[in-house]
């Protein structure tokens, strides 16, 4: 299986420009070192076989 290991220095250039924010360095730093966190410990989650034929979760319709 490939690893897919996001870009995060990217996603939050685009994350700024989106929500129209102005990070400082400083900032925009800690929040990298934040997303490289929350990735590591989200890993063994996201790792974790699941069975094909479990249902997904059903669509909310109004």
């Amino acid at each position: 299986m490939m690893k897919n290991t996001p870009d995060w220095a990217a996603y939050l250039a685009q994350m700024e420009q989106v929500l129209a924010l102005e990070l400082d360095d400083a900032r925009r730093a800690e929040l990298l070192t934040q997303f490289s966190r929350i990735a590591t410990m989200s890993a063994p989650l996201m790792a974790y076989p699941l069975d094909d034929r479990l249902e997904v979760a059903g669509v909310y319709q109004a």
